[in-house]
């Protein structure tokens, strides 16, 4: 004799099976939620610049630390800054100086020189040489060498007039190459804290 199961009595069974599984179902969408957050990487959020590091390189050697440096020999981290949410196509070159992040620019050489320095320029008009640096602790110059058009193409300056590229590379591989721009005809672009600029420093895509 078959046993009929009344309305009520399927109803009380749905409501146990209901309330035995909502534990699990809050629990892994907890577990779920507490994953997904441990794979946000702290330099994509919201509301922070993405840090670009600022290298130069030579596809038949080392790549090289970039780095401006004081009169005292004290050595700062050259980096790319991307704003957040911002695009990684023209990206500006900064010193972080203790905590401040100071423009980097091209200027004139003091004399008719073959070649444009870089400098890093502090709030008291003061300026800082930036330079590479490679493995035995030896300095290369880094300098401004040909113009064309409003490009100025900037390398790491050996001994024997060979150069190295200086590029930006984010964090998750991209490569931009750091050029001088012209933004204006006149030679001087404009002046930061009493310092004449010849060019600006950008890492471009």
């Amino acid at each position: 004799m078959k046993t009929k199961i009344s309305t009520s009595t399927l109803s009380k069974i749905t409501s146990l099976l209901f309330l035995f599984f909502l534990p699990m179902a809050i629990g892994y969408a907890q577990i779920t939620t507490e994953s997904g957050s441990k794979l946000i990487k702290p330099e994509t959020n919201i509301g922070e610049d993405l840090v670009w590091h600022v290298k130069a390189f030579r596809p038949d050697a080392q790549i090289l630390k970039v780095k401006a440096i004081d009169k005292k020999g004290n050595l700062y981290d050259v980096k790319a800054i991307q704003p957040s949410e911002g695009s990684s196509d023209v990206l500006s070159i900064k010193a972080f100086v203790h905590d401040k992040r100071l423009p980097i620019k091209i200027i004139l050489p003091n004399t008719n020189g073959k070649y444009f320095p870089l400098v890093a320029i502090t709030d008291n008009g003061k300026t800082l040489k930036i330079i590479a640096v490679n493995e035995e602790g030896k300095y290369l110059e880094v300098k401004g060498h040909t113009k064309s058009g409003n490009i100025i193409y900037i390398s790491a300056i050996t001994s024997d007039n060979m150069g190295y590229n200086i590029i930006a590379i984010s964090p998750f591989g991209e490569v931009n190459s750091v050029k001088g721009m012209k933004m204006l005809d006149a030679t001087e672009e404009v002046k930061i804290n009493g310092v004449s600029v010849y060019a600006h420093v950008k890492a471009i895509k």
